[in-house]
């Protein structure tokens, strides 16, 4: 048991809050249960529980996704990290690689990438880049995790299908997917008891490429034949370009709520509006870089057994047609007055929800260590 005790591991990403979902509320919080364990990464509110994990910041306050102190950020992480002399160190972003490596020489401590994206194709098939730029950013990303993946002890793979799109990580991998975590202290009861309106959630990243456009378009369609629609938008748009166009595309459209937007917001917030919503839309418009991927949010709503509207993608519609627990829409042509008539006569779940919650994930996580 002291030899358990001795062990202390640091978790870290540059653009991740300190309190991320992923980062602090599975991977920290579970080997916090027989280590020490640090998270590193951009500032949270002040006010959040971090105990038994402590959180250090990069920084006192946020930075912008491109400036000077982002590239200053793997420093800092290195610089932080070498007080801390970490026995595991675990890189949550390939921009955190190189200084991981130089810890692991120096201190002898072992590295982990946690692969929470499949990063050469979000590069190669997003509007993150100039499309000029993106094969070129994408190939030397890809190139980079290629050379150093020698001096990765092991890769945590968030999503099933890196195991094939990435081929080089296969030898000294485990798949720890991103299923849903509950909360337990969140108690809270549906608004639409209170209004008799029909609330519908569009909740994470928002993004062209995660359906934020296309959910506010079908909530438009639907709120056309039933003003009692109302849909919420809770999460943080990384490129001011698309809040703006969100902005643009909410004014004067009252029953759309946005919460967040340009400033990112607590998991905790968006699990409370989970729990007193009463449909989900998944609508991630068909792209290379989330075809093979099961969103988070799918497995969120799935735990928490809220209803979806699931744009039409067949490995989705599998996932959820045993409970079951969505209608599926065409994003080309979607039908309003049918998923209305869906919503107010459908039985959804109708059997335990099984395999979506992260109790299955944390036993492969600790096999680790």
């Amino acid at each position: 048991m002291q030899e358990i005790k001795k062990r202390r591991i640091v978790i870290a990403s540059v653009l991740k809050p300190v309190n991320d979902t992923r980062m602090f509320e599975k991977l920290a919080q579970s080997l916090a249960k027989k280590f020490e364990t640090h998270v590193i990464g951009f500032p949270a509110e002040s006010s959040y529980e971090f105990s038994p994990v402590t959180p250090h910041t990069l920084y006192h306050e946020g930075f912008k996704r491109m400036s000077l102190k982002r590239l200053a950020a793997p420093w800092v992480f290195f610089h932080n990290c070498f007080k801390l002399k970490p026995t595991d160190v675990i890189v949550c972003t390939h921009e955190l690689l190189i200084p991981g490596i130089l810890l692991k020489l120096i201190l002898g401590c072992r590295l982990l990438y946690d692969v929470q994206e499949n990063y050469f194709r979000n590069i190669l098939y997003t509007n993150a880049f100039p499309f000029w730029i993106k094969p070129f950013v994408a190939g030397y990303v890809r190139f980079k995790e290629l050379i150093l993946s020698p001096f990765v002890n092991h890769f945590i793979l968030a999503e099933k299908a890196y195991y094939k799109e990435i081929p080089f990580v296969r030898a000294k991998s485990v798949v720890v997917e991103n299923r849903y975590k509950d909360l337990p202290d969140i108690h809270t009861e549906k608004k639409s008891l209170q209004d008799g309106n029909t609330y519908l959630l569009f909740s994470g990243t928002l993004a062209e490429t995660t359906g934020v456009f296309t959910a506010i378009n079908l909530a438009d369609q639907l709120h056309e034949i039933d003003n009692t629609i109302r849909l919420t938008i809770i999460g943080f748009a990384a490129q001011p370009a698309v809040y703006n166009r969100i902005i643009d595309s909410i004014r004067d459209k009252s029953f759309i709520r946005l919460v967040g937007g340009n400033r990112l917001v607590s998991h905790q917030d968006i699990i409370q509006e989970i729990k007193t919503h009463d449909f989900g839309i998944v609508a991630y418009p068909p792209n290379k870089s989330t075809e093979s991927s099961i969103p988070t949010k799918l497995f969120e709503y799935l735990g928490s057994q809220l209803p979806m509207l699931l744009i039409d993608h067949p490995v989705w519609e599998k996932y959820c047609s045993p409970f079951p627990a969505a209608i599926p829409f065409s994003e080309d042509l979607p039908d309003a007055a049918a998923l209305l008539h869906q919503m107010k006569t459908g039985r959804f779940y109708q059997q335990n929800v099984g395999n979506v919650f992260w109790s299955t994930e944390e036993p492969r996580l600790l096999s680790l260590f």
